[in-house]
């Protein structure tokens, strides 16, 4: 009895101030660190599109120089997938899956504070590199060689910070995975689970399957660097087509890495604001898993175009096709929730209703470079551009900041600005489809990605994204400033803050106690 008393004061003496969240091993901290981290890299990738947009806004070189403007194009794609939306689904999973599946916190609580403290060093270390001399990296996300071998000082640098970011994403993946297998409330059944918990069960089993891919293909690109081998460099027998193949064996999972949460938090939403449960609810369990089973078998449609055998562009063209199948059961299902719903519109079902529509035009968009004879006439142009910001802006961004209006009176136990948030997602809607649907006209008629100058025949949709680029961005200045005034006060929050709300954190006092469930709930 005594060695139980002692445990538990000791677990409440938690330290205050800064050590609180240096040393912290409580899931809530943990997920708000990873949250408020997402957020200020989702503004500093911002900045960087504003740069870009900011030259593209005419023909003509304008506001930087061409070799600085490719920096951009690299960093901000790499900030925005490892430094914004991959940190807020990990901070969305520490704060809601331990509360969703009654557990008192994640199963691994050293290893988690170790993950995120990670992150803020491993971006340290990649936004360093465009003050060294040279500049930072310049040959896109996927790092190609042999451009990205021509990095300058930079070059070792930007791989250890890659390694680093991806040691914080398996270890995490690795706590989701426990945490959900070992300390589900009894009576929670797998099939009983939130479908935010099933998605993020399936992310985090291809995170631990192709984070390492992505590892052993900059890894092969530092040794050609430094140690005389050849994998990828064809005077000494290897080919750089080899890259492509490893690095999207990596890339095509991790696009689904960067949706799925998504699937799950939409899946969350949707059936509260229609007061329905959700439609097929183990036919999207389903669906969830045969995407990520067919994620690992599409790698090459992003390589149409580098000479392969007719039989694999068919078998590519074929299996890409295929994955819209459980896309679509997953669109019918949530249309089908919301069919004859009592449905209301507060902020987070806005954004989940804008999720639906828009990500659905990004998948289609999807479905005509999956058409390899057509893919050679889209690839590499404002297309696929286009495209792939309607899955992870209208898709992952919008579901990420559905997620935060829904679970902001649990974590804050204040209600949000409902006025601001409406004017928040009004603008962010508006603008963002000023900003990226352009981007279709311009690379049909032909425009290339990642230049900074274009012929003046596409100079007035560039001008007219533009536009849309700087709205968006400062649109979300209001949800800055809306979070802001959320943490420090307002109207205070029901335990069920939603009316039709169900699931375990609905059950705890909003805000959420620093320990909850000490004894776990008996789900029935």
């Amino acid at each position: 009895m005594t060695a139980t008393t002692q445990d538990h004061a000791h677990h409440e003496a938690e330290p205050t101030g800064l050590k609180r969240w240096l040393v912290t091993t409580n899931h809530k901290d943990i997920g708000s660190m990873y949250l408020l981290f997402s957020l200020a890299m989702f503004l500093v990738g911002g900045a960087m599109a504003l740069v870009i947009r900011a030259e593209l806004f005419q023909p003509g070189l304008q506001v930087v120089d061409p070799y600085f403007f490719n920096q951009m194009t690299t960093m901000h794609a790499l900030v925005m997938i490892f430094g914004a939306v991959m940190p807020a689904f990990t901070g969305l999973a520490n704060w809601m899956i331990p509360l969703m599946v009654g557990a008192p916190d994640m199963a691994l609580p050293r290893m988690n504070n170790w993950s995120f403290w990670l992150l803020p060093f491993g971006f340290a270390i990649l936004l360093s590199t465009l003050f060294m001399p040279g500049g930072g990296p310049a040959g896109g996300w996927t790092m190609y060689p042999p451009l990205m071998l021509q990095t300058g000082t930079a070059f070792p640098f930007v791989i250890f910070a890659i390694h680093v970011l991806g040691i914080s994403s398996i270890m995490g993946s690795i706590n989701v995975i426990a945490t959900i297998l070992n300390m589900r409330a009894p009576g929670m059944t797998l099939m009983k689970m939130p479908l935010f918990v099933w998605t993020w069960l399936i992310t985090a089993y291809l995170m631990i399957a192709v984070m390492p891919v992505l590892a052993g293909a900059i890894t092969m690109l530092l040794t050609d660097q430094y140690f005389g081998t050849t994998f990828f460099s064809a005077a000494g027998g290897g080919d750089p087509v080899l890259y492509q193949h490893i690095f999207w064996f990596f890339g095509h999972p991790e696009v689904y890495i960067l949706i799925l949460p998504a699937f799950g938090i939409i899946s969350t939403i949707i059936p509260t604001f229609a007061r329905k449960p959700l439609f097929g609810y183990s036919s999207m369990v389903y669906a969830t898993a045969s995407i990520a089973f067919l994620s690992f078998i599409v790698w090459a449609h992003h390589m149409f175009t580098v000479g392969m055998p007719v039989a694999g562009v068919l078998f590519f063209m074929y299996a890409t096709m295929l994955i819209a199948v459980p896309t679509g059961v997953k669109v019918f299902n949530w249309v089908a929730t919301m069919w004859r719903g009592a449905m209301t519109f507060e902020t987070p079902m806005l954004f989940a209703l804008a999720f639906v529509f828009l990500f659905t035009i990004g998948g289609f968009s999807g479905l005509m470079l999956a058409i390899a004879p057509a893919d050679f006439q889209y690839h590499d142009t404002y297309f696929v551009v286009a495209h792939f910001h309607y899955v992870l802006v209208t898709g992952a961004v919008f579901a990420i900041l559905a997620a935060a209006y829904y679970w902001l009176p649990k974590w804050t136990g204040h209600m949000y600005n409902e006025r601001l948030g409406q004017w928040h997602f009004w603008l962010s809607v508006i603008f963002v489809n000023v900003l990226f649907f352009p981007q279709h006209f311009l690379g049909l008629a032909g425009m290339p990605r990642r230049i900074p100058d274009y012929s003046v025949q596409f100079a007035d949709w560039n001008m007219i994204s533009s536009i849309g680029g700087f709205g968006f961005g400062f649109a979300q200045l209001i949800f800055v400033y809306l979070l802001w005034q959320c943490i420090r006060g307002g109207q205070k929050a029901e335990a069920r803050a939603w009316e039709g709300a169900e699931g375990l954190e609905w059950e705890v006092p909003s805000p959420a106690p620093h320990h909850t469930f000490d004894t776990p709930p008996v789900i029935r």
